[in-house]
């Protein structure tokens, strides 16, 4: 590729910090469609088009992506070309366009062009810049977190069956996408039921010294400690293998066989088991709901409408199976069509995954073979894009529109409600308005250890999840169950970088888009009294920040809801009553941030529980690691190993058994 730029400015992405870290947050992931006036904004899209015609008079004839920019250099519209000088021409001829349209050009400051070889090529490169710009005249995809798998690893000699997501790097075999989490770790732990396959880590399994818990209750068959011989494990993973791949029937029959078998010679306690592996493999095929008869490999997209806002709900299906169904609420223009939104929806949807073989959709795309081509460059089979009329793939399409139907429906409901209760929260609280963005804290640790401190967020659609961050406690000056040390620290932490990634003049935000989800909060809830309330504000008076509204609450005597007391500062402590639906909303809020804490707590204490002191050792990476352990079994034998034996382990130098020497006798 090559390209052309008028003034490059590359996209800016927002570091987090380790295990989420500060806020980073793009303010304009909400924005609402704007009216327009053609004639009263005449002025300003003779003049956009005028800065569109000098970019254009030097165009290619050529395939290529170009990008419009605003006067700060933001990114208002991504769109791809067959021909770019027609298709910028487009914009410069000075024809009717939807209000839309006018805007985007009344707002266009300069443009950014890259070439391309072919037009697919353009196609992914448009989607791919539109996930990471985000636009605000494009369709958005705004969920866009990556979906889990099954993975069933092939680089060990006693293979795991684990959740994954992200990028795939580790050699094995990858079933899904599934729809959620949830999905994922239901049918693991069915499959552990039914295949008795290993789940643990790689470096639990080469310390143990006995069979764990999950073997006690028949959920794995022991290959750690040699309860089962490797090549039985190898043949229940190649079952496992075989199930997920779609011979689910032919497994079935087997495990039958075997269970008839052991019957008939008296073996019941062999049969019970194999009757019991058969209901585990029942049980995921029958929570699966609608399943396919003769669509081995598809994804289904169907869309709805309301009140101008989209619903995209998408089933996946693989193996004959239905592996779950996700609802996604793009932000697009009430002008596009659908299938202006679910053609756009979809290029970004498999930007970072690879396509089935078939694409069900509910309305026919413009470029479905343009964009199904583009779809197979990224996979080894050929991409169809198929909008059907009848037969079954026309009932999954129904079945999907039903279901994306309901789903907005709850979602505007939801909204509204939502609405009302920001309008009694802000009016509770003396607010000049409604909140629209709302932060909530909290800690969490046991005895001072593993100390964390979390902020969730609430919006006018509800939770805010992707908002959400964990602040792992850092400070040494924080002593272990300071709470008001933790607290000032967090919010010292958080409010700092809001300050310097989102800055504000004269108490405005900026970007100053009106509608924008802002990246400020309009209000503060600490969950804690006077004196959690005393060390938020005292953190945010250090950065200079004093127009941030703070709202202690402290539960009463008996911790019961119902019962919070709040704080302000200049004001003296009040309750609300006890059956105002705004006390409600707050119990809501901060059992949230309550429950977001606990799990982060709970999950960095579960990691220094399985920690392996290999890993504390500095350079001592997983093949030294492995190695080490493959040499003397377990962790204990290598602290109570000499020098020498240590420096005779294959893979290890004389400087690496040094360091690993030095780190257990250090204080001998």
């Amino acid at each position: 590729m090559t390209r052309n730029t008028g003034n490059d400015v590359p996209p800016d992405a927002l570091d987090l910090d380790d295990e989420g870290g500060d806020a980073a947050v793009d303010a304009r992931d909400e924005a609402p469609e704007i009216d327009f006036d053609p004639e009263a904004g005449a002025g300003l899209v003779k003049a956009g088009t005028e800065v569109i015609r000098r970019f254009w008079s030097t165009l290619p004839p050529s395939p290529g992506v170009y990008r419009m920019l605003d006067a700060k250099g933001d990114v208002l519209y991504v769109g791809k070309a067959k021909n770019l000088k027609n298709r910028v021409g487009s914009y410069a001829r000075g024809q009717a366009h939807s209000n839309r349209i006018a805007r985007m050009i009344a707002e266009t400051a300069s443009m950014e062009f890259v070439t391309t070889a072919t037009e697919t090529e353009a196609l992914l490169l448009e989607a791919n810049l539109i996930k990471q710009l985000k636009p605000r005249f494009n369709v958005l995809m705004r969920d866009d977190k990556s979906l889990p798998y099954i993975l069933l690893t092939a680089d060990t000699e006693a293979p795991q069956l684990v959740k994954h997501r992200g990028a795939r790097r580790r050699p094995g075999h990858y079933f899904g996408p599934f729809a959620s989490v949830w999905a994922v770790n239901r049918t693991v732990n069915a499959l552990q039921r039914a295949f008795l396959l290993r789940s643990c880590s790689d470096s639990y399994y080469e310390n143990r010294t006995r069979p764990c818990l999950l073997f006690q209750i028949k959920r794995c068959s022991g290959p750690c400690t040699g309860e089962i011989a490797p090549q039985d494990y190898a043949a229940l993973a190649d079952e496992a293998r075989a199930f997920l791949s779609g011979k689910s029937n032919s497994v079935k029959e087997r495990l039958a066989a075997d269970m008839q078998a052991a019957a008939d010679a008296w073996e019941f306690e062999k049969a019970a088991r194999y009757r019991d592996r058969i209901a585990a493999l029942a049980a995921i095929q029958g929570v699966q709901g609608v399943n396919t008869q003769d669509i081995e490999e598809a994804d289904v997209f169907a869309l709805d409408e309301q009140a101008g806002q989209f619903c995209i709900e998408v089933f996946f299906f693989r193996n004959w199976q239905n592996w779950g169904n996700r609802a996604y609420f793009p932000k697009a223009d009430r002008t596009m069509t659908a299938s202006e939104v679910l053609g756009s929806f979809i290029g970004q949807f498999y930007d970072d995954k690879p396509a089935p073989r078939l694409i069900l959709v509910s309305h026919a795309i413009e470029d479905a073979e343009l964009l199904a081509a583009a779809l197979s460059t990224r996979t080894d089979s050929r991409v169809e894009i198929h909008a059907p009329k009848r037969g079954e793939r026309k009932n999954l399409i129904d079945y999907a529109a039903r279901n994306a139907k309901e789903a907005l429906g709850r979602r505007l409901a939801d909204t509204a409600s939502q609405a009302k209760l920001l309008a009694a929260l802000g009016q509770a609280f003396g607010l000049k308005r409604a909140p629209r963005r709302i932060e909530v804290y909290d800690n969490s640790h046991i005895m001072g250890t593993n100390a964390v401190g979390a902020m969730i967020v609430a919006g006018p659609t509800g939770f805010m999840k992707t908002h959400y961050r964990t602040f792992t406690i850092k400070s040494q000056e924080v002593r272990p169950g300071d709470d008001y040390g933790m607290m000032r620290e967090v919010l010292h932490r958080r409010f700092s970088r809001l300050v310097k990634e989102a800055p504000r003049r004269d108490g405005a935000e900026e970007p100053a888009d009106a509608d924008a989800f802002p990246a400020w909060p309009d209000l503060v809830l600490i969950d804690g009294g006077k004196g959690q309330l005393e060390a938020a504000r005292a953190a945010l008076a250090e950065i200079g920040v004093t127009d941030v509204p703070l709202v202690g609450i402290a539960k009463g005597r008996d911790r019961d809801a119902g019962r919070e007391t709040f704080f302000m500062e200049g004001q003296p402590p009040f309750k609300l009553p006890p059956r105002d639906p705004t006390l409600y909303f707050v119990q809501r809020l901060r059992d949230e941030a309550h429950r977001f804490a606990i799990g982060a707590h709970r999950a960095k204490r579960k990691r220094e529980l399985v920690k392996n002191p290999l890993d504390e050792i500095p350079g001592i990476g997983p093949t030294r690691k492995r190695a080490l352990l493959h040499h003397f079994g377990t962790v204990k034998a290598i602290e109570r190993a000499a020098l020498e034996d240590l420096s005779r382990t294959p893979g290890v130098n004389a400087a690496t058994a040094r360091a690993v020497y030095d780190f257990f006798h250090a204080n001998a």
